[in-house]
């Protein structure tokens, strides 16, 4: 039986979530429930205007109030060092200086956080706050990116790229050409920024949400200039943020400077209005894509441009035309990105950037291609499967998408789809079916792990990482338990504190290759030490025993010809005297992945059912094929297939932070407004992993998986709108108001 548990907890198997009872009962601390002696609240007061300056500032009924420790300013700021040496915000060529926060009377953005009422008690604060008198001048602000786009930058970290002739489509003799629109897309994950700030002495200790610890200790100790053991992050459980808690936002610095200034640990959360251009959202994106074919179906030439916007003091670059390079086939190729700085807030990264938006555009592009020329849209994708990374022309490091198209199609029941649209009707509601394709990075980046066996038989694991909700804290222990052979259930994986050996943030679907290397690398070695202390033990060492006469797992090192012979874990320790074992590995990406293309891969299958009467679509069934390497979890990865039609929906058919441009002023800044998807909005999803190691990007064969399944899904939603009324949106949301307006076209 407990070999049989052994096994049913290695990789590969559907293991429940380790952390899940410490979540469902309370003792999982997120950022603002951390236990910190003598801890007084901070609330922000913000800007109503979105640019200009504060002309007067007020806080003095705000500081006599109860309970009131201090009202942070930028006129009383304990300041941060390294906006003395920061270039000016206004700065044209967008050199990349985060908001400085409490630094002056600018006003850059709506809802910029002008000053911070500290008190004893969060409602003492929140009275301080409104008590706060301020007055600006303001300056017409630019927020509107179609408006303003002629004013378009080419980011200095993207450049332009072109292989064969630039806009050959356009000599194609079969050809299409159209622009493409998303919307501003906000995070909005169940757990509100919070962030909660000490200063022992000189060294700075900050409790906070945060995909990155070891990223945001090296952010913190730059702003205000620390030695490396001058700061420490704790951020063990992060409630949701799909981008959104990958770098230092102003509410942290915000309790870091108001911490310094009264002298205690200060407390500081988000109200639900102020998540939505604080921490960051996904950019309007305004694309134009041309594609051109031979009459059989064969790519000639593509051309992907894009406009996307950032704030006027931070230049913010997304992979928007990244899909586009890789994706098929195709001899003449060109991209171009450009960005609008705007008075707005920085965007951040929010599930699958850019490539998100930008597989919008390029898979709703083949799509109309595939009804010019009466071909049916996964035949074009299959007559146009790159046997090579179009890019750079190197070899996959794998690639299943054949098979994502076959088993997905054969699950769907794609061969019986009616190629043309409006064929199929239920009562009120007409039926479409649509695909696309989605590519996505697949990587890994350098990262450490530290292994402790103790006396007892526990092994603790630790890593700088984070889990935001994949199932980190799972996989690496599954990882940990095959490869040191020590049973799941005695094996605690730690994360979330920037004192852990250092790991790369989790962000870019590369956790489980990176860090799981990393924890591979170190319990194998741990593994190792433990083979040979058992065959130096006395009783054994007079067998000479090679190491391949020996077995470890379960806890135990066996005999492989005597399975009876065995010596468990605890036991070889106190055979050598030892209270335990202490081992650190730092592993990087080996040089033979610069010799291969890594990507993983899907294809989404779709239905839906729009009102011919109403306009409101719904989606039905998706199936979703992914291509992810190895599957160390199908439990967790399920779940995470399951957020990405999530995301794709609310993408697809409601999301949409609306901004009113002569204020610069987002208007549906809640949830009462901000339309997401609930449990009704939820169809039918069938995942099916294709689960084929990739012997070239790490040892467990594992891509990253994270986002690949909203890669294309929304234009595979759009497509099936399209088959379902003859209407093309191009414009997500795909709203009732935009399917009753949009005229039927006639294609082919």
């Amino acid at each position: 039986m407990e070999e049989q548990a052994f096994m049913e907890a290695a990789p590969g198997t559907p293991l429940s979530r380790v952390d899940g009872r410490a979540k469902v009962t309370g003792q999982a601390r997120y950022a603002a429930e951390h236990n910190v002696p003598g801890v007084v609240h901070g609330v922000l007061v913000t800007s109503t205007i979105a640019r200009g300056r504060i002309k007067s500032l007020d806080t003095a009924a705000a500081e006599k109030a109860p309970g009131v420790l201090a009202v942070l300013t930028y006129r009383n700021s304990p300041g941060v060092p390294a906006y003395q040496d920061a270039k000016a915000n206004n700065n044209p060529r967008l050199e990349g200086q985060e908001h400085r926060v409490f630094h002056d009377d600018q006003i850059h953005f709506s809802n910029q956080p002008v000053a911070l009422a500290i008190a004893d008690t969060l409602e003492h604060a929140q009275h301080a706050a409104t008590l706060v008198r301020v007055q600006y001048e303001a300056t017409t602000p630019e927020t509107d990116l179609l408006a303003h786009r002629h004013r378009g930058q080419k980011p200095k970290k993207a450049e332009d790229y072109q292989r064969g002739q630039p806009n050959a489509y356009q000599q194609a003799p079969v050809r299409v050409e159209q622009e493409y629109h998303t919307a501003v897309q906000v995070h909005n994950p169940l757990e509100p920024h919070a962030a909660i700030a000490h200063w022992v002495g000189p060294r700075l200790i900050v409790y906070n949400k945060t995909q990155a610890p070891a990223l945001a200790k090296q952010d913190l100790r730059r702003m205000f200039q620390l030695p490396e053991n001058g700061v420490q992050v704790h951020s063990p459980y992060v409630g949701g943020a799909f981008g959104g808690a990958s770098r230092i936002w102003p509410q942290e610095v915000a309790a870091i400077l108001g911490a310094k200034l009264v002298g205690r640990p200060v407390k500081v959360a988000l109200r639900r209005q102020q998540m939505f251009n604080l921490v960051g959202y996904r950019p309007y994106s305004a694309q134009r894509v041309g594609v051109g074919a031979t009459p059989d179906g064969k790519l000639t030439g593509i051309t992907h441009e894009a406009f996307g916007q950032t704030s006027r003091h931070e230049e913010f670059t997304e992979r928007i035309v990244d899909p586009t390079k890789s994706a098929y086939r195709c001899p003449n190729l060109n991209t171009r990105y450009q960005l609008v700085p705007l008075d707005v807030s920085t965007p951040a990264w929010t599930r699958g950037p850019g490539e998100s938006s930008g597989s919008f555009a390029l898979e709703s592009a083949m799509d109309e291609l595939a009804y010019a020329l009466r071909l049916d849209p996964l035949e074009l994708r299959r007559r146009n499967f790159a046997e090579t990374d179009p890019k750079d022309d190197k070899p996959w490091s794998s690639n299943q998408l054949r098979a994502c198209y076959e088993r997905g199609a054969e699950q769907f029941g794609w061969g019986k789809r009616p190629p043309q649209p409006r064929a199929t009707r239920q009562g009120e509601w007409m039926v479409g079916w649509g695909m696309a394709m989605g590519i996505y990075k697949a990587e890994r980046a350098k990262a450490a792990a530290r292994a402790q066996l103790f006396a007892d038989g526990r092994l603790v694991v630790q890593s700088a990482t984070a889990d935001a909700g994949p199932g980190t804290y799972t996989i690496m222990t599954q990882i940990a338990a095959q490869t040191s052979g020590v049973p799941v259930q005695n094996i605690r994986f730690e994360l979330g504190d920037s004192a852990f050996p250092p790991a790369p943030g989790q962000f870019g679907s590369h956790t489980a290759a990176s860090v799981g290397s990393a924890v591979h690398a170190v319990c194998t070695a741990l593994q190792q030490q433990l083979l040979d202390l058992a065959l130096r033990t006395p009783d054994w060492a007079r067998h000479k025993l090679k190491l391949t006469d020996v077995v470890a797992e379960n806890g135990v090192v066996r005999q492989a010809r005597h399975p009876r012979r065995q010596l468990s874990y605890p036991q070889i320790l106190r055979e050598h005297n030892l209270m335990g074992l202490d081992l650190t590995r730092e592993v990087d990406k080996g040089p033979e992945q610069d010799q291969y293309s890594g990507k993983s891969f899907c294809a989404n299958f779709v239905e839906v059912r729009v009102n011919e009467a109403t306009g409101v679509v719904r989606v039905s069934r998706v199936v979703s094929a992914l291509d992810v390497g190895k599957v160390l979890n199908p439990k967790t990865a399920r779940s995470q297939v399951y957020g990405c039609v999530t995301w794709g929906i609310g993408m697809a058919l409601m999301e949409e932070a609306r901004m009113d441009h002569r204020f610069g002023r987002f208007v549906n800044n809640q949830l009462a407004e901000y339309h997401i998807p609930v449990n009704a909005d939820m169809p039918e999803v069938e995942v099916i992993f294709i689960d084929e190691p990739d012997s070239h990007l790490d040892p467990m064969g594992a891509k990253g998986m994270g986002e690949i399944g909203l890669i294309g899904l929304t234009a595979a939603i759009a497509n099936a709108v399209y088959h379902a009324t003859g209407k093309r949106i191009r414009e997500l949301p795909i709203t009732p108001d935009k399917v009753l307006a949009a005229r039927q076209e006639v294609q082919g």
